[in-house]
């Protein structure tokens, strides 16, 4: 039989507040991740990283690189660095690696907007959230892009980029960094993630995470990492924010 689909997410905010001992979820702001939520960027990031690291004589196929999609360039460099070398990246190979990567992806059409985002995005600034970007990238062509692609909506001081935190997704700190730039809990906000690591940095910083599956990864291995509730684009998710919206109230 079918669910109601707010029965499915009063259900998923029960076991989050249960599991994290919070008596309710008290929502003021959502935390974004940027490429593939914001951007249908990834199958760029993807090629242009399989193609770099070839170049240096190292391998990382596409597949592999949604399941390092939001780690630092450093982190993504060094595991495969480590696998092949059985060493760490020299900060000279990383800083040409990541260079190159960086001029690949430039040299790529620009990525365009993920379907449903902005105007998601604008229903949740009207309803008088704060709205905080907290991405992996490093690259300043798409951070620039952002005021362009949805005006008035990010705010720098908002921001946490690849240049704020030591310690990239999965590592919770980005996420943790961004309660703190927005003066906040974790009952306080929902994160909006599309990777692996990225929902497992969410998770564990304990904020309610939304999954949204826009990849070619299975669903599973987004449940597995920790995703509190999962929908199969920003679409759906743009589509049902208003029953989102009215169960945190």
């Amino acid at each position: 039989m079918f669910r109601p689909f707010s029965s499915m997410y009063s259900e998923a905010i029960n076991h989050y507040l249960s599991k994290h001992h919070y008596e309710h979820l008290n929502l003021k702001a959502v935390l974004f991740d940027m490429d593939g939520v914001l951007y249908n960027s990834m199958p760029i990031h993807a090629e242009s990283w399989h193609r770099v690291m070839k170049r240096f004589g190292l391998h990382l196929s596409r597949e592999e690189a949604y399941m390092h999609e939001g780690r630092t360039g450093a982190g993504t460099i060094n595991i495969v660095s480590q696998r092949q070398r059985g060493r760490d990246a020299t900060p000279e190979e990383i800083e040409a690696i990541y260079a190159a990567k960086a001029a690949e992806f430039n040299d790529h059409p620009q990525p365009p907007i993920m379907p449903g985002a902005l105007e998601v995005l604008n229903k949740i600034k009207n309803d008088g959230l704060s709205i905080i970007l907290v991405t992996g990238s490093g690259q300043k062509t798409l951070l620039q892009r952002l005021e362009h692609s949805f005006p008035g909506i990010f705010h720098e001081e908002l921001m946490v980029t690849a240049f704020d935190v030591k310690k990239g997704k999965p590592h919770p700190e980005p996420y943790l960094m961004g309660l703190k730039k927005g003066n906040l809990q974790p009952n306080e906000a929902i994160v909006v993630e599309n990777a692996p690591l990225g929902v497992q940095a969410a998770a564990a910083a304990n904020i309610f995470t939304v999954a949204v599956n826009t990849g070619p990864l299975p669903d599973q291995v987004l449940r597995d990492a920790g995703a509190d509730l999962l929908f199969p684009s920003m679409n759906a998710f743009n589509e049902h924010w208003e029953e989102l919206r009215v169960l945190n109230h």
